[in-house]
């Protein structure tokens, strides 16, 4: 009997500071394996641009959490209750479609790709650049950029965060722990991208469980990066 084919989805949500502790924990109720916390800071409509005349950002929580298609509904529902974004200057939240993933060695089920990267035309592989979203344990940053680099990369981006996956159950006094994580992201050519994945599968072993995730967001426009539009149109 051949495998339930299923798509992925990546939620994310970016709610005020404080509240992505219950947000991922009804996405979870909710159906999702696990997921990302990242801090970062902004300003939304509702709030006031400037205190004191000096522009104003405020602290801001983003939640990370790539989801079957199937599920989605009821976790959307979920975080929709939870972080009341039907309210004004609750947050927002969006949806962004997968191409591919690594790293989730105990699912059960075949993961559809689009675009499968063996099956592109040469054409459409050399044109245009992907962006690769690895999430792992802290301190492991540098191995993923290492196996990047040995891929095709010419670097990466690291943002510190937070999460749980399937196989993290640590508890202190009780309390839930949220490991820290590092988050990796890297741009790149899209004729590097198969090459690029090998490579962290490979070096870091990513397919083995508890070690991460890494998925690929197909990138619409670039800026900044002269000498390689010259190459990839």
């Amino acid at each position: 009997m051949s495998k339930l084919r299923r798509d992925h989805k990546l939620l994310i949500t970016i709610i005020k500071k404080g509240k992505a502790k219950k947000v991922m924990k009804a996405a979870k109720t909710a159906g999702s394996e696990g997921g990302t916390i990242l801090f970062g800071a902004g300003r939304g409509i509702h709030e006031k641009k400037k205190v004191f005349g000096i522009d104003a950002l405020y602290e801001k929580e983003l939640v990370l959490n790539l989801i079957p298609e199937d599920i989605l509904p009821n976790v959307l529902n979920a975080v929709l209750t939870e972080a009341k974004l039907y309210e004004k200057g609750k947050g927002l939240g969006f949806i962004i479609d997968i191409k591919k993933t690594i790293g989730i060695a105990h699912m059960d089920y075949e993961e559809v790709v689009k675009e499968d990267i063996e099956e592109m035309t040469d054409d459409i592989k050399h044109k245009g650049f992907d962006l690769i979203i690895t999430i792992v344990n802290k301190g492991d940053a540098g191995k993923v950029i290492d196996a990047s680099n040995r891929g095709g990369a010419e670097g990466g981006t690291v943002i510190n965060g937070r999460g749980s996956g399937i196989h993290e159950k640590a508890k202190l006094f009780s309390i839930a722990i949220e490991p820290e994580k590092d988050v990796v992201l890297t741009l790149i050519k899209k004729s590097f991208t198969k090459e690029v994945l090998k490579a962290i599968e490979e070096d870091v072993q990513i397919n083995q469980p508890g070690k991460g995730i890494s998925f690929v967001l197909p990138v619409e426009q670039t800026i900044g990066i002269h000498h390689l539009m010259k190459e990839a149109p």
